[in-house]
């Protein structure tokens, strides 16, 4: 932990779990602190799903079990890796049970109880509960069939004893939506280099050009990368296209457009953060750009301009020098949180 930030703790007083296929699992029925991080705003809890320890615990056993896919072979955690700020690192992954490459970029998992607005990079899904079936029953995805899931899960003696623990009754589809996304909520990204000097920890200080960086940031990307989570979890056409009329794979590339039908939302997609950026390649809705260095670019003089792009970014691009192209990138580093991806509550159960 790091001294003086009131991040996200986790009191976990129970025994080491047991392996999914052995009984007797003690998962802690306390509520679940969740701290809000200094300098964070205050999430809004929008749901019939207060977090508990034993919930957040399943979610987490939930999240890298394969059974949950159709052929036991692939789990959330498959296209999600703490490492990489739970992102993948591929441009669309291939890794779901079809092995068929997925049309949109999978997106990083933190900060995600302050995601009110949305989920999904045209906002399709209400909330983590409802997002958590897509994937599961996606046939590219998961592919499971949620009664065959429920079965086996009731099937293992691990299972039965942690959902009677977090919710009180047997395994049941709603239950398993519910710890995932408890589990999702606890994935709280505070402790960056950015974080230690904001808060003035042990005298953490930014170079020259991180300092310069920062404020080119403040300048030209907050408008969207907004506040301390540095988005407004909201959807912005950024110029990547400017030709939104092929509504190919159900319209996916559409954007925002896909879910409102409205035409003011065509090629608006939601606004990642730019925390953990520098672990989070590749970038964009499809991948598209490998690095930052690409992304910056774009920004700089590579804007398509349509109807609906943003207000906030010149047609031209911002034109931005060599050296403020260095020094943004410089700043973006040091949103790079290694105590968030190196937390064990964050990795697979050591004897899952």
């Amino acid at each position: 932990m790091i001294p003086g930030i009131n991040r996200l703790t986790i009191l976990l007083m129970a025994v080491m779990l047991n392996a999914c296929d052995k009984p007797g699992l003690v998962l802690q029925q306390k509520p679940y602190r969740f701290q809000v991080p200094a300098h964070f705003p205050e999430p809004v809890f929008d749901t019939e799903n207060p977090m508990s320890q034993a919930g957040v615990q399943l979610g987490r056993m939930l999240f890298y079990d394969k059974r949950l896919s159709a052929n036991n072979q692939v789990s959330c955690a498959s296209c999600h890796d703490p490492k990489l700020a739970l992102s993948d690192g591929v441009k669309l992954s291939n890794a779901g049970v079809s092995a068929t490459a997925l049309h949109r970029h999978s997106p990083a998992l933190f900060n995600l109880a302050w995601a009110n607005n949305g989920l999904f990079w045209d906002g399709g899904a209400t909330n983590l509960e409802s997002q958590a079936f897509a994937p599961l029953t996606a046939q590219d995805e998961m592919a499971q069939d949620l009664d065959q899931l429920v079965i086996e899960l009731n099937a293992v003696p691990a299972y039965v004893s942690g959902f009677q623990q977090a919710f009180d009754e047997p395994a049941n589809a709603q239950n398993v939506a519910k710890a995932l996304a408890q589990f999702e909520r606890s994935l709280v990204s505070a402790g960056s280099k950015y974080d230690r000097y904001l808060l003035k920890i042990k005298g953490e200080t930014l170079t020259d050009d991180e300092l310069k960086g920062r404020e080119l940031v403040r300048q030209k990307c907050q408008g969207c990368h907004v506040g301390e989570l540095f988005t407004d979890q909201s959807f912005h056409n950024n110029g990547i296209d400017s030709d939104f009329s092929n509504s190919e794979h159900e319209g996916i590339h559409q954007g925002r457009y896909r879910i409102t039908y409205d035409p003011a939302d065509l090629g608006k997609f939601k606004t990642p953060s730019l925390r953990n950026v520098s672990l989070t390649a590749p970038y964009m809705h499809d991948g598209r750009f490998a690095t930052l260095e690409e992304v910056i670019e774009h920004y700089s003089g590579g804007i398509k301009g349509s109807a609906t792009l943003s207000s906030r970014i010149p047609e031209g691009g911002f034109h931005f020098s060599k050296q403020e192209k260095k020094q943004m990138i410089a700043f973006l580093h040091t949103l790079t949180d290694d105590s968030f991806i190196e937390n064990p509550d964050h990795g697979k159960p050591s004897d899952h």
